[in-house]
């Protein structure tokens, strides 16, 4: 590929997106909605499928998506249900993002992660293999699995999207096995000598921050929480070096990815990996102590004592592939990311209109 192709491919297409129809699973949730608002912006025609948003409050609500996507509030377990509701919306792409995405919490449920994680995925597949079959003309698909479905062996290298898959954790394995079904389908009812060949392809993405997200146990939301309230925020695992990433920047590798898939098909009907810059791989106490100097004075943080569930302790991607393919790349390092998430922490308490941020903020980044 010469360097004239690898940056015309860096440049995204919204053109492509206009008055695509695409089906989202988890519209929902955190990435769901900004997913959403980013295909809005851009043309598309959007069906969302997934359970009422998971936190109170939540963007979903506060950016007023109901107004713009066919939303459809049921779960990715009801596969009758999902089913009729794919076909009806008739998509040219599927993306899948509906999950249990949380460690702390699969230790706590692990039945209803796996059921969520494991089902979910089939069912997914399962609804378009028997759209496909009714005349749907689908064209892609993208399963959003995790970087934690690798066998983590805390190497100081990325991990390739050959490495072996596993999991020490409920959410982590049932996330490889989201991987392996997909790659099961993919092989048996969608492949190029298939009668309804489909482009799958899976993404897998690192630890996302952004502004709006809620989430219980995730270190970035509790920290805003903290120092909105004005208490020093809770750091459970110092030295912990992850993937951090602001929330745009996988959701541009997905729709990059899902309109490779739709173009070009087989060739791209694989795993992908989508992280962070090496620059932005830091401990979760240095990430806190920058969002602490952004946020400004008053601000604060302490390593919280005791014994807490396993989490890896090093997880890094190698995005080579999705880099020199997709010409994909991060396009905003881990300060301006936290620049972001304070602009819009203090957007919300201004009782700014939030949909205009959110708009904003994905404007700037493709810009």
């Amino acid at each position: 590929m010469s360097n004239g192709d690898v940056q015309e491919m860096k440049s995204m297409d919204p053109a492509f997106w206009k008055n695509k129809k695409v089906f989202v699973t988890g519209h929902t949730g955190f990435k769901g909605a900004w997913l959403c608002l980013w295909l809005h912006a851009w043309g598309a025609s959007v069906t969302g499928y997934s359970l009422k948003p998971p936190t109170e409050p939540n963007v979903f609500e506060l950016c007023r998506l109901d107004e713009w996507v066919d939303s459809h509030i049921a779960d990715v377990r009801d596969l009758e249900k999902l089913s009729a509701a794919l076909s009806a919306a008739a998509p040219d792409i599927v993306i899948h993002m509906a999950a249990q995405p949380l460690v702390r919490t699969s230790y706590a449920a692990p039945a209803e992660t796996y059921g969520v994680n494991l089902m979910g995925t089939v069912h997914v597949l399962e609804a378009v293999r028997r759209a496909v079959q009714q005349g749907v003309p689908i064209r892609a698909v993208v399963n959003v699995t995790t970087d934690k479905c690798y066998e983590n062996r805390e190497w100081v290298w990325g991990y390739r999207e050959t490495d072996p898959l596993g999991g020490s954790d409920p959410y982590s394995g049932s996330k490889a096995c989201s991987e392996l079904i997909t790659a099961t389908y993919r092989e048996s009812f969608f492949s190029p000598g298939s009668s309804h060949p489909v482009a799958v392809g899976t993404a897998r993405a690192g630890n996302v921050i952004g502004g709006g997200d809620w989430a219980a146990d995730r270190l970035v939301p509790d920290a805003i929480k903290a120092l909105s309230q004005g208490d020093p925020v809770a750091v459970r695992y110092p030295h912990a070096i992850r993937p951090w990433q602001h929330v745009l920047a996988p959701l541009h590798g997905y729709l990059l990815l899902a309109q490779r898939l739709a173009e070009h098909g087989a060739s791209y009907a694989e795993a992908w990996n989508f992280g962070p810059s090496e620059a932005d791989m830091v401990p979760v106490e240095q990430l806190v102590s920058r969002l602490c100097r952004l946020w400004g004075p008053g601000a604060s943080y302490r390593t919280e004592p005791g014994v807490h569930p396993r989490e890896a302790g090093y997880l890094m991607l190698d995005c080579s592939k999705a880099r020199r393919t997709l010409g994909w790349a991060p396009r905003w390092n881990l300060d301006e990311s936290l620049t972001r998430i304070v602009e819009w922490a203090k957007a919300y308490e201004r009782q700014e209109p939030m949909r205009d941020v959110c708009l904003r903020q994905i404007r700037d980044y493709t810009g």
